[in-house]
């Protein structure tokens, strides 16, 4: 899955979020990241379930992303849930501030990985709520799709 989507290694992906939200765009954002806050990226190890991105006084923050403590980093270690600047450009920042403002959407990170530079990126996705009924929609959609294809993989196979 990392190759085909374009992105290197996928270290945390948010998954609930494309169930709890419907993703309408997505933006790549750099991410503003301590040497151990790397080391421990590298290692594999991020949590983004919880997490938000907001902007304040102009400009992108990553709120209650969860980055433990790597291992080695001793005395400079960083603290795990600190807010994290992101990396975007002037016009960028102000478009999602507008659509946030405006139109109740909210900016979710749906992955952190590395892109082919080595460098760590952010997935955010201007999503919109869902409610129960969506995400019960959404499911039985989705099991009727499913179904369809045994169908056709039945018919086609006789």
């Amino acid at each position: 899955m990392s190759k085909s989507d374009g992105h290197g290694k996928v270290v945390a992906e948010n998954r609930k979020a494309r169930h709890e939200y419907a993703v309408e765009d997505t933006v790549e954002a750099g991410l503003m990241l301590t040497g151990t806050e790397v080391k421990s990226l590298r290692n594999g190890r991020a949590n983004i379930q919880e997490s938000y991105a907001s902007p304040e006084t102009g400009e992108m923050w990553l709120i209650n992303a969860h980055i433990p403590e790597y291992e080695q980093g001793n005395r400079y270690n960083h603290e795990p849930r600190r807010k994290r600047k992101l990396l975007l450009h002037r016009r960028e920042i102000d478009r999602l501030r507008g659509v946030v403002n405006r139109e109740g959407m909210t900016l979710v990170p749906l992955k952190i990985y590395f892109d082919e530079r080595g460098r760590a990126k952010l997935l955010l996705g201007i999503a919109k709520g869902k409610k129960a009924h969506d995400k019960r929609e959404t499911d039985k959609k989705r099991d009727w799709d499913r179904q369809k294809q045994r169908l056709l993989r039945r018919d086609v196979g006789s």
